[in-house]
């Protein structure tokens, strides 16, 4: 964050002078008004009137060009902050929560990126570039008379009260607001998920009922920080309008007594009024800035939490052995395990299949040999290397994972399988469809590869989704290929595919784990994990595993996949 802060530097420096050279400029009304009074209209001269008209108007035509370059220079800083910041942004949204450090934010980040760029492109920094020139108006109403000077300094002294009543009293309800929007909005995300469910299964009015609740938190915090703000913006205001009218007073009483002239206590008036006018403006906008300030925090600690330093030495491709050597897992953010003291290896060209009851810890186990969960105890290794001594997209080439919930991204089947990379080769595309068994499927959709899946993969069906999720785990045929639970929407064919994979991947020295409950993934495999509990019930050869004998150690997992098997026959 401070080499974001450093290479805007010039930028703020630039906006900096240029409010200087504004802040000077705009006494050309205070200055023009105290001519007009104590010159001009004494003296009735017209040329010296003429003159004094061109030299302002000169003057005011500099400070609008001025004003124009300082708004886009304030832009131009948003700019340059989302995109310093927007691929960590993104970045947060993608990575592993463990590899973050962080648990998840949701889309938060984003909103906190709007926010913040929101925030620098309006007019609310330019009034803190003002702020540090009051004092030199007020010394300048002190030049003009003491009392001018002290009348000033009080007004300024109740707006700058009032300034730091808004940041206390708004603080809070800005913080509760922005935590309920979070909330709303991750509840509305849910909502469009799991429309369908909703509508066919009728509790679409329940989820509006617990939306509304969920709004009315919303509401109420926004409300009050919006009241808050609003009310002090007013109270500012005022204060202003009638600083400058007591002005004007005690100006007039000047006159009465002779220690002024008309056009200070005109022009008085008028420099007390820019003076305050930074204040009023700050205020007013405060619960912006009260808003990118905690966006501005929070994408610190991002920052900070993202800069993972990599890997000095690039380790060569694996091809020898996956090994999970007593581990020890919990969801990120939790310390209760999941998963307790759980050994195995694989070797190249060994497919193993995993096993067990529900809620057993598979699918958790299957996101730490793939460097989703960072794990409590243990490590898990590739080629004796520890999963975090890969750089993160070096070790990702070298695995594919088929996750138990498929998602694909609205884009074509091609990217999908190719995994976004813009420089795939067709033929890898090919080979890493037919090793799925999709190529016959796919190329009898309209467009071939080059069929727009839309939103989450919504034009292909659930069982068309999996197959493809599965040619892109496939792609680029990585040394581990984790599939969890990869026939749990797939048909007879689909499940001849699936196993036709694995013994692809076995047949080109890869690794693949299957998590699976159906009986028909375990096809391929040559030994077979036990899970239950969060523990290692048995691991050996499949045969073994899995002989009819109700007392091995497999127990209540092995006698449900048998009872699986039967009813499928």
């Amino acid at each position: 964050m401070l080499t974001i802060l450093s290479s805007l530097r010039s930028a703020l420096l630039g906006i900096g002078l240029t409010s200087s050279v504004i802040n000077i400029l705009a006494l050309t009304g205070s200055f023009f008004m105290l001519q007009v009074y104590d010159r001009v209209i004494p003296g009735r001269s017209m040329p010296t009137l003429a003159g004094l008209i061109v030299i302002a108007a000169t003057l005011f035509v500099f400070l609008g060009a001025l004003e124009l370059i300082r708004l886009r220079l304030l832009a131009q800083v948003g700019l340059s902050v989302d995109e310093r910041l927007g691929k960590t942004v993104f970045r947060s949204l993608t990575s592993a929560p463990s590899r973050a450090r962080l648990a998840s934010m949701g889309l938060q980040p984003i909103r906190d990126m709007d926010d913040l760029r929101g925030f620098l492109s309006g007019p609310g920094p330019a009034a803190l570039f003002d702020l540090p020139w009051i004092p030199f108006y007020l010394f300048l109403c002190f030049l003009f008379h003491v009392w001018i000077g002290v009348t000033a300094l009080a007004g300024a002294l109740l707006l700058i009260a009032l300034a730091i009543l808004a940041d206390v009293t708004s603080r809070k309800s800005a913080r509760e607001a922005a935590k309920f929007a979070a909330e709303r909005s991750a509840f509305a995300e849910a909502a469009k998920r799991n429309c369908d469910a909703a509508a066919a299964m009728g509790f679409g009015h329940r989820l509006a009922a617990r939306w509304t609740r969920i709004n009315d938190r919303y509401l109420v915090n926004h409300l009050r920080a919006t009241n808050i703000t609003g009310s002090l913006s007013t109270f500012s205001r005022i204060a202003r309008m009638m600083l400058q009218s007591a002005v004007l007073a005690v100006g007039a009483i000047l006159v009465i007594r002779q220690e002024a002239t008309g056009g200070i206590m005109i022009a008085s008036s008028i420099l007390a009024s820019r003076a305050l006018a930074p204040l009023e403006l700050a205020i007013g906008h405060w619960r912006g800035f009260v808003a990118a300030r905690q966006s501005w925090l929070r994408l610190l600690t991002l920052d900070a939490a993202m800069e993972v330093k990599g890997p000095e030495v690039a380790l060569s491709r694996p091809k020898e052995l996956v090994s999970v050597e007593n581990l020890h897992l919990a969801a990120p953010g939790s310390k209760t395990p999941i998963l307790r003291n759980v050994s195995f290896e694989a070797s190249a060209g060994e497919a193993i299949g995993i096993i067990g009851p529900s809620a057993s810890g598979k699918s958790s186990l299957a996101r730490a040999i793939v460097g989703l969960w960072r794990p409590l105890g243990g490590n898990v290794r590739l080629d004796r290397a520890c999963l975090l001594q890969w750089d993160e997209e070096e070790l990702g080439q070298h695995i594919g994972y088929l996750p138990q919930d498929a998602s694909l991204f609205q884009g074509s089947v091609a990217e999908n399988i190719a995994r976004f990379d813009p420089d795939a080769a067709s033929e890898k595309i090919i080979e890493a469809a037919r090793r799925a068994g999709v190529y016959e499927m796919i190329v009898r959709f309209p467009d071939g590869f080059d069929t727009e899946i839309g939103e989450q993969g919504a034009a292909l069906s659930a069982g068309q989704r999996q197959r493809i999720a599965l040619a892109r785990a496939l792609y680029g045929d990585p040394f581990l290929v984790v599939l969890d639970e990869p026939n749990a929407n797939l048909d007879a064919e689909g499940d001849a595919a699936l196993v036709q994979a694995v013994a692809g991947i076995k047949a080109r020295g890869g690794i693949a784990l299957v998590i699976a409950h159906r009986p028909s993934a375990l096809a391929a495999v040559d030994k077979v994990l036990v899970l239950a509990g969060g523990q290692v019930q048995a691991f050996g050869p499949k045969d073994k595993v899995l002989k009819p004998a109700p007392a091995q150690a497999a127990g209540t997992a092995v006698r449900l996949l048998r009872a699986g098997a039967e009813a499928a026959e």
